[in-house]
Parts: structure tokens; C-alpha cells; sequence
């Protein structure tokens, strides 16, 4: 490559920049090389297939008018990816044309087409991995007391190089809606590949499951396994979502290889292992067996430094955005269900603010906030904790109520207990008698209706339970 066209790729490069902005130009572009010039057409590459297809969907023309900005002659851009990930029969990548000579539009002008030259796998497509949101890096990430284990262990994950021992495998981090699962997955996955040096893939559980049955359809799941187990770095989302017995069995034979195989696996859920009922027992023991992490919920100053971070970032693009400390301590104390919840309140001031040509005040916040401003969610209580609590208050031990001792000092407490999981989780009957040693819902179901019974007619025991439930809620 001349020195002439290397200058001229600098200059489209600052061009570029200006268009979509500094953040847009490093999240999508910093990353794109050239390869070759020619008469009319231009030869670029990007290290993965989904900065590949982004920029395709997205900014295919700017780049094109950037670069005949230089040279008017250039009427192609053609996009490949550097190190496409292999899958079973390895094929070339082809590259997708931008070519301003195929189409016009509206306003007369030519406009890049963008076309697939060669056919595309079920198994090749379902490795382009589910989209990333280029705001969710380790950078915006705000840390707490209530996520700072799930950060440090992630940040761990992302670090790590080809080669080096796994630490924990797999990572398995559970949260409720909003406290920052995702963002975190997608930080690693973005971290990860940064390098370019391991294959870091992030999936939905939606995503593998379409994946594994196009490939199923199209009998190519030989090589959608393969390429799977190809990964360096596989990263899942939404686990609890994951359906189907032969996807699940597959699901749990890649989970198997790639730990096997010294490979990390990084999986987040709404809910510990051992709650997902619909997985199968071998799958919720492998994943309970590497660093299990739960991301609690939202302090109020981890909501504040939330807020501050989204302020600072809205101000990146609205120079004039200002939210006064009082509204954001105001927003802080008072919105505490999620993450997502402290972002649309940011983003609802922004607009107010920006079409109403108005500051933001404390007045306009309660208006504007109002229905964000929900009732304190009751803790969720886990079976665990009802036998802990429980075990506790009849001086015996869990694994007195795991048992099959049927004595009355442990019959007694392990009835309370299944009681308590019925009535105050939602498991279900079949989950709670595998929870307390294996046992069959119907032995449940009979605990449950004696409880019952007994609460009705007997003062001291329904005082007991009463005890046992404000222990478990508080």
C-alpha cells in the first residue's frame, strides 16, 4: 500500500469522524483497516462479523460518501472481516459490495446496495451473535457494594489471554430485571474482543435456541456444534429462557466441551442455578459448580452515581443539560427498581428539557416521574433461606430436614419449612420436594394441607409461623 493511499485513508478516516462524532467513530470504526485500492472500488476490513454487519446496516453510505469525498472515481466499498470465525468446512468470507452504481434514490443520487454474494449457513449466521449495545462497556459501568464481586470476577473473564488457566468456569450471574446483567455480559464480550485475540461470542438463550434449530432445518448442525465449540469465550444471556429438551441437551453438551476444554463460558439469569426448574439436573449442577454470583438490588447511592453517569453521558451530545443535585438526590431515593428506570427518567427530563426549552427543576421531576415511582418490591425469599431460618428456630440442622429421619423433633420443622416454601416463593410442589431431599410433591402437598390445618386451631404453632414469616421478610 502507497504512502499516497494511506494519506488518503487518514483523511477519510478524520472525515468519517466528524460525520458520526467521536463516540460512534470509536465504538464502529476504530477498528477498520484498509487493504487495497483500486480504480473504483475500495477494500476495508473489521476484526468481526457483527462490526462487519453493523456498519453494513447502518453507515454503508456515509463511508462511501466519505471516501469519494477523496476520490469521486470510487464508486465500492467492499467490507470483509479480518479473522471471520471458522466453522466446520471453513469458507471466504465473501465481501459484501457498496456500490453506488446499482441503485438511485429518491433524489436522483446513487446510494449503496448492500448484497450477499455467497449464501450464509444457519450455523455460520447464528454465530454472528446477538447485538451489542456500544454503550455497555466496563467504562459506563457503575459500581456498588451490590455488584462489585460480578464486576471484579467479569473484569476478570474480559482480561483473561488464550491460554491462561480459567479461574471460574463458568461465571453465573443472576439478577432481577434492570440491576445490570446485561450490561455487564456485553462488557465482556466487547472487552474480549477488543484484543483480537480470543473468539468471544455473546448469545441470548433465544438466539442459541434459533440458532441450533436452523441448523437442525437445514441439516447443518454438525457444524453449528462445532463452531460453537470453536469459542474461546461463549457468553449466554437470559438462561432462564432456554427451551426445548433437544436444545437444552445440546446447550449442556457445548456447556461440557468448552469447560472440558479449558474454554470460559460466562452465563447470566434472572435466577441462581438451582431454581431454573426447566433445566435439567446436569445442567443446573454444571453450572452451580463454578463461581456463582448474585448482583443485588440498587443502593441509593449506587442509584445516584447511576444517575450522574447518565447525566454526564446525555451532556456528551446536549452541552446544555443540566440536572440540579436536589433532583437527582429526589430521583435517587425515590426510584428504586431498577437501573432501567433511573435511565428513562434521565432521558424524560432530557426531552422535556430540550422540546419545552426549560430547565429542569425538582417540580418538573415529580411530574415527569411520577409513574416510575412504584411500591418497594417485597424481598424474594429463597427455599435456602426458609430452611436456614427454620432449622434455626427448632434447633436442628438443614441436613436434619433433608433427611429421611421421620422423628417428631425434625417431621414437625421440615412441614413448617414446606409450608413457608409454598406459601412464600413460587416454586412449585414437584421443585420443593426436590429441594428437601428428593421427595414427592404429594409428601408436599400433605405437609402443606397439615400446616394448614394445624395454624387454623393451634395459637402457639400459628404465632411460630407467623415469627418465622417476618424473619424471612425482613
Amino acid at each position: 500500500m502507497t504512502n499516497t493511499e494511506q494519506d488518503r485513508w487518514s483523511r477519510v478516516k478524520g472525515r468519517l469522524r466528524s460525520s458520526v462524532g467521536e463516540d460512534v467513530y470509536t465504538s464502529w470504526f476504530a477498528r477498520m483497516d484498509l487493504e487495497s485500492v483500486e480504480q473504483e472500488s475500495v477494500r476495508l476490513s473489521v476484526p468481526t462479523r457483527f462490526l462487519k454487519s453493523w456498519i453494513q446496516a447502518h453507515y454503508a453510505e456515509r463511508v462511501l460518501t466519505c471516501w469519494q469525498a477523496e476520490m469521486p472515481e470510487v464508486h465500492r466499498v467492499d467490507l470483509t472481516v479480518r479473522t471471520a470465525m471458522r466453522c466446520a468446512a471453513p469458507a471466504k468470507e465473501a465481501p459484501a459490495p457498496v456500490d453506488a452504481r446499482r441503485a438511485e434514490r429518491a433524489d436522483g443520487r446513487p446510494a449503496p446496495e448492500l448484497r450477499a454474494t455467497a449464501p450464509v449457513s444457519a450455523s455460520h449466521d447464528a454465530l454472528g451473535g446477538s447485538p451489542l449495545d456500544p454503550r455497555l462497556t466496563f467504562g459506563s459501568f457503575v459500581i456498588g457494594r451490590s455488584n462489585t464481586l460480578a464486576h471484579a470476577a467479569a473484569r476478570q473473564v474480559a482480561e483473561g489471554r488464550r491460554g491462561d488457566a480459567v479461574m471460574f468456569n463458568p461465571l453465573y450471574i443472576h439478577a432481577g430485571v434492570g440491576l445490570g446483567k446485561t450490561h455487564l455480559l456485553q462488557a465482556v464480550t466487547w472487552a474480549g474482543n477488543s484484543g483480537n485475540e480470543r473468539k468471544v461470542l455473546y448469545l441470548t438463550a433465544e438466539k442459541f435456541m434459533y440458532g441450533f434449530v436452523a441448523a437442525l432445518k437445514t441439516q447443518t448442525a454438525l457444524a453449528f456444534k462445532e463452531a460453537l465449540r470453536g469459542i474461546d469465550v461463549l457468553v449466554i444471556d437470559d438462561l432462564q429462557f432456554l427451551q426445548g429438551k433437544s436444545t437444552q441437551a445440546e446447550f449442556c453438551h457445548t456447556l461440557n466441551a468448552l469447560i472440558d476444554a479449558g474454554r470460559q463460558v460466562v452465563i447470566a439469569a434472572d435466577r441462581p442455578p438451582s431454581d431454573l426448574e426447566s433445566l435439567d439436573d446436569r445442567v443446573r449442577s454444571r453450572l452451580a459448580g463454578g463461581l456463582v454470583v448474585e448482583m443485588s438490588s440498587l443502593g441509593e447511592e449506587l442509584r445516584l452515581g447511576i444517575l450522574k453517569s447518565r447525566v454526564a453521558a446525555a451532556r456528551a451530545h446536549h452541552a446544555s443539560f443540566d440536572v440540579p443535585e436536589p433532583v437527582l438526590d429526589y430521583l435517587a431515593r425515590t426510584i428504586t427498581h431498577n437501573g432501567r428506570d433511573l435511565e428513562g427518567a434521565i432521558n424524560r427530563l432530557l426531552a422535556h428539557s430540550k422540546l419545552n426549552a426549560q430547565p429542569v427543576t425538582l417540580e418538573m421531576a415529580e411530574r415527569e416521574v411520577r409513574d416510575l415511582i412504584r411500591p418497594q418490591e417485597p424481598k424474594r425469599i429463597k427455599i435456602e433461606d426458609i430452611q436456614r431460618v427454620v432449622a434455626r428456630q427448632y434447633n436442628v440442622s438443614r441436613s436434619d430436614l433433608l433427611s429421611s429421619r421421620r422423628t417428631a423433633n425434625v417431621v414437625r420443622p421440615r412441614q413448617v419449612a414446606m409450608y413457608l416454601a409454598k406459601t412464600l416463593t413460587l416454586r412449585s410442589l414437584p421443585e420443593i420436594g426436590r429441594r428437601f431431599g428428593g421427595r414427592d410433591h404429594t409428601t408436599v402437598l400433605h405437609a402443606v394441607r397439615k400446616i394448614e390445618a394445624l395454624v387454623s386451631k393451634d395459637a402457639a404453632l400459628s404465632e411460630e409461623v407467623e415469627s418465622l414469616k417476618r424473619q424471612l421478610q425482613e
